[in-house]
């Protein structure tokens, strides 16, 4: 139980950026510069960015990729299943690289002050989405839980 951590990954299997490189090069794409850093950005990352955020971590990185950009990017890798766009409530989509079979799958923890999102892993609570499937006989294709409240640090401050 908790944050999943970048290192967890290694131990997994190949990157999630190794893979969609892999899914894009079988499916004719080529490999292009922008693709190619939103995807490698995006597995460096522990939870969802928004195409604002990539925007900016790229520029600070040394890479000029427009927003527009960006966002034909996301659509494309959403469209083969290679990303999951996340939706908090706050109208902002963010969006993280996803692995086959929901292997690293993790919810989200969303600070309604700060706007921090954490990501977490939890088994009992998938045996409980698995549990509530299974009695109510539903076929679950996928599912994000989100909780909203306080981060610590915001808790800490008042």
């Amino acid at each position: 139980m908790g944050a999943r951590q970048p290192s967890d990954r290694g131990a997994r299997g190949p990157r999630r950026a190794e893979y969609a490189h892999q899914r894009l090069t079988s499916r004719g794409f080529r490999r292009g510069g922008a693709r190619a850093a939103v995807i490698e950005l995006l597995d460096a990352e522990e939870c969802g960015r928004s195409a604002g955020e990539i925007e900016d971590m790229l520029r600070a990185g040394g890479r000029r990729v427009g927003r527009a950009t960006i966002y034909r990017v996301l659509d494309e890798l959403d469209r083969l299943g290679l990303v999951t766009r996340i939706e908090i409530g706050d109208g902002i989509t963010r969006y993280e690289s996803v692995f086959p079979g929901g292997t690293e799958h993790h919810h989200h923890l969303v600070c309604g002050r700060c706007g921090t999102l954490t990501p977490v892993t939890d088994d009992a609570l998938e045996k409980a989405i698995r549990r509530v499937a299974r009695r109510e006989s539903f076929a679950v294709d996928e599912h994000d839980v989100t909780l909203h409240g306080m981060c610590a640090n915001c808790g800490a401050a008042q």
